[in-house]
């Protein structure tokens, strides 16, 4: 790699983090910010990042990546229990779409495969924005929210035989290229395919299986990433598009019971090289083009807008969904989709549409899926208007909360539903309490509301939200994720809203334990010392120990906010990110020339935030020494405190 393409790198980063970031404010894809950093960056903007091949390289491994997550999403079983949204309604949407446009791109002289193309990459929508806005409206649970996640199902998985054709036209000539190539392909396609499933079934877990006996986080990310980039040289080595094979690789690990570890470790990895690959469809974008061409742009983004809408909203009526419920779905759907937008590069890239033309299809589907927030936002307030009813009022997602939690009165609040929270609301509903738990994660959440569990879409550190699941009525709240700015935020709003408030905080250490409690919260309960409790706790009692000993030891140990716990020594070489506790334990062995030696204990001016723990004298232990004890040759003082502070001790103590 040569030093232009770090440069443009670098330019393309911190491009990245000022444009998104302000999406993000402004509350629209972040999608939307990648494409205008590949727009100002590329070669028809400042020029900062060149089209080279190792940019088009990240970029492709961003669509591996995403196809893999896919793939764990896409399960056989849920789409055959959903088959007549999903292969009905969804299928029908594909087809059509795909059929309408695809003949008329072909009678106005394209080649049939280029159509087809052109017509698939209409014919999707966009699943990032769809489930995103509709989670955050609570609408994934109702019948528009269900229909547009099931057509959205069938239109990830229709993505393959896209991706197989558009091999075709990467390997060989379009117009030379027959029918012959293409089902030979195909069958290609579907015997790698068997043979890639049966070889997951066969090697994958149980490779993954010794791979999470080693107990090794690193080595799990490494697995994981090998599964997957095996899975795709397997189908590049056929002749065929490596996110296939990503695809089928999600699959196959899909059903195992390490899909959401793997998930989580591929997610940053297929986050950032996503970015760059909708940072390269940017820079196909002409800005003197899009200038020029800004009122077919216009019109052929509405006419996306409006096509899609009406035809997915007839489909929808077609398939028993009712006026309302199929009109919001339209609307919901009434975009272009990322899926699109990779289709149309792939062909751009090959030089295969008119780049006039190529110009205008990217910004009108870029420009409809600007719109998308706003239609999804306002989906009720349309659908009401367009069928004339009576009411008009929108309504608002903190309205949503308000009627979850109306007739609740002393129930509690779960923040986060994880394997924690899901567990509590376990124990709360065999005892018959009411709860209402809170989750950013709209996969989980449509997950458990078809299971029957209450949890809705929120952000616990908003004022509406805590009002809207009736914090005031509440007798307790109950955090379970292991987000501190955000936990400190929460507790703070909830204790201002509910002075009599109940308020547990579950940390995964002791950092933050006082600023919790200073914050609010009636317990902070941080995973590594209350495990270390209930493991001390029963092995006194199996030593024998009375109970009510026992009970009354641990009570006092969470009185004094776990201090006799929260120092330990450290193994060597350990960063400060990795130990992530603020007090440390370090030992300092006196010899016979050290400052201290001869010294009242109270005569050495340690920094204020360490203390003398402890002093080893003869091989007897002197714990919490008092301020006249007289230092010796041969102590050891073991001290406590944050590691500068230690080293400033070790340093007082030595040498005054």
């Amino acid at each position: 790699m040569h030093a232009d393409f770090f440069t443009g790198l670098f330019a393309l980063l911190g491009l990245a983090v000022v444009v998104v970031a302000l999406l993000r404010h402004l509350g629209l894809s972040p999608i939307l910010g990648y494409l205008a950093v590949g727009l100002i960056a590329g070669p028809n903007g400042f020029g900062l990042l060149p089209d080279s091949e190792q940019t088009r390289f990240l970029a492709e491994l961003g669509v591996v990546f995403l196809m893999f997550t896919i793939g764990l999403e896409f399960t056989l079983p849920e789409l055959l229990a959903n088959r007549r949204q999903v292969l009905g309604l969804g299928g029908s949407e594909v087809l059509l779409v795909t059929g309408l446009v695809a003949g008329l791109l072909w009678l106005w002289g394209l080649d049939l495969r280029v159509a087809l193309l052109v017509g698939g990459a209409l014919a999707m929508s966009s699943t990032a924005v769809v489930i995103k806005q509709l989670a955050e409206q609570m609408e994934l649970a109702t019948p528009h929210g269900r229909a547009s996640v099931a057509v959205l199902l069938f239109q990830d998985a229709a993505t393959l035989p896209f991706l197989i054709l558009l091999g075709t036209l990467q390997a060989g000539d379009a117009a030379g290229a027959g029918g012959a190539e293409l089902s030979e392909r195909l069958l290609m396609a579907a015997v790698v395919f068997t043979l890639l499933y049966l070889a997951g079934r066969w090697l994958a877990r149980p490779f993954l299986h010794w791979v999470a006996r080693a107990e090794s986080p690193e080595l799990f990310m490494l697995a994981a990433l090998f599964v997957v980039i095996a899975s795709a040289l397997v189908v590049h080595e056929a002749g065929l598009s490596p996110p296939l094979g990503a695809f089928l690789a999600g699959m196959v690990l899909g059903e195992t019971e390490f899909r959401h570890q793997v998930e989580s470790d591929i997610r940053p990895f297929r986050e950032v090289l996503l970015g760059l690959f909708f940072a390269t469809v940017g820079m196909l974008l002409d800005p003197a083009v899009l200038l020029a061409q800004g009122l077919p742009i216009l019109g052929l983004a509405l006419l996306i807008v409006l096509g899609k809408g009406v035809l997915v909203t007839g489909l929808a009526r077609l398939f028993g969904e009712t006026r309302e419920s199929a009109l919001r779905t339209g609307i919901s759907l009434a975009q272009a989709g990322e899926f699109g937008l990779l289709l149309v590069a792939g062909v751009l890239g090959l030089g295969l549409l008119p780049e006039g033309m190529g110009q205008v299809l990217l910004g009108a589907m870029i420009l409809s899926m600007a719109l998308a927030p706003l239609l999804i936002r306002r989906n009720g307030e349309v659908a009401r208007r367009l069928l004339h009813r009576r009411s008009v009022q929108p309504v608002h997602p903190e309205e949503v909360l308000r009627q979850e939690s109306a007739g609740l009165e002393g129930h509690v609040l779960i923040v986060g539903f994880g394997r924690i929270g899901q567990n509590l609301a376990t124990l709360l509903a065999e005892d018959q309490f009411d709860y209402l738990a809170l989750d950013l994660d709209p996969a989980r959440i449509r997950h458990a509301r078809q299971a029957g569990l209450r949890v809705v879409f929120g952000d616990a550190t908003q004022r509406a939200v805590l009002e809207g699941v009736g914090v005031a009525r509440a007798s307790a709240l109950v955090i379970t994720h292991d987000r501190f700015e955000a936990a400190r935020a929460t507790v703070a709003l909830a204790r201002h809203m509910n002075p009599d408030l109940a308020i547990l905080v579950r940390t995964r250490d002791d950092r933050h334990i006082d600023e919790l409690l200073d914050a609010g919260a009636t317990e902070v309960l941080p995973e590594g010392l209350e495990a270390s409790l209930m493991l001390g706790a029963q092995l006194l009692l199996l030593l024998g120990r009375p109970e009510s000993e026992v009970a009354e030891r641990m009570a006092a140990i969470r009185a004094e906010r776990y201090h006799p716990l929260r120092s330990f020594f450290h193994r060597q070489g350990e960063g400060e990110a990795e130990r992530g506790y603020e007090r440390h334990l370090h030992t300092v062995a006196l010899p016979a020339q050290a400052h201290a030696v001869g010294r009242r204990l109270d005569a050495i001016a340690l920094p204020d935030e360490s203390e003398v723990v402890a002093i080893r004298r003869g091989g007897i232990l002197v714990p919490a020494p008092r301020g006249e004890a007289v230092l010796r040759e041969g102590d050891i003082v073991i001290l406590g405190g944050p590691p500068p502070a230690l080293e400033e001790a070790e340093a007082r103590l030595l040498q005054g």
